[in-house]
């Protein structure tokens, strides 16, 4: 070996040691969990009007309040959401997230039904994870707790509507079978629903005997 190369292998050797000192001790940090809660602004008012709220609805947007929030998504990064809830229960709702944020909960996405012009089932087909919606409960003219403000449906696609044979959203029908644990899905012992359930009067439609419905938390369980 000629005094030329052998410098050259040298020097490889303590670069590799070099590197692989740096990658272990260069451990990126976890970020930050951060969350507002803020009343509706004036832009927003204006863009709900007419999709997710409308005159008649059972509350009003003074009562609302707009949610942002930190979640990691399913890639294992962090991301930036936003939900509209009641103005009663956001700061627990907050709290609910932190507490998924530290468990690392992956949630697909996290955007005011509006995007999807409060159509409910444009939004599940996409995973969405949404609160407030104006809306009656389905096959019915009884108001949903969504209407005010009262229920968040969490991962739709991995956690579907179960009713028979029926599953909404139909991207869903791969995960009506809970035998086969997945990311992003809710069970009784996670901590999703264990958070949430420290929340007075909410309950996990994930117990309901018929129908299931597994991303649905809220009040009173309507």
């Amino acid at each position: 070996m000629t005094p030329r190369l052998a410098l050259c292998l040298f020097a490889a050797v303590i670069a590799a040691v070099a590197s692989f000192a740096a990658d272990r001790g260069s451990t990126a940090p976890v970020p930050e969990f951060r969350a507002s809660v803020e009343r509706l602004s004036p832009k927003l008012r204006e863009r709900m009007t007419g999709i997710s709220w409308h005159e008649g609805c059972p509350v009003g947007l003074g009562s609302l309040r707009l949610i942002k929030t930190s979640h990691w998504d399913f890639r294992g990064k962090p991301a930036r959401g936003r939900l509209v809830v009641h103005a009663e229960h956001a700061r627990e709702l907050v709290k609910v997230l932190k507490r998924l944020w530290a468990t690392e909960f992956p949630i697909r996405r996290m955007e005011l039904i509006d995007r999807y012009d409060g159509d409910d089932h444009a939004s599940m087909a996409v995973d969405n994870t949404s609160a407030f919606n104006c809306r009656f409960v389905a096959g019915t003219t009884r108001w949903s707790m969504h209407a005010y403000g009262l229920a968040i449906d969490i991962n739709p696609r991995e956690n579907p509507y179960v009713a028979g044979d029926h599953v909404s959203p139909p991207e869903g029908q791969p995960f009506a079978d809970r035998s086969d644990r997945r990311p992003g899905m809710l069970f009784a012992r996670d901590p999703a629903v264990q958070a949430m359930g420290r929340i007075a009067g909410w309950e996990w439609g994930g117990r309901w005997s018929s129908p299931t419905d597994y991303q649905h938390f809220s009040s009173n369980g309507q």
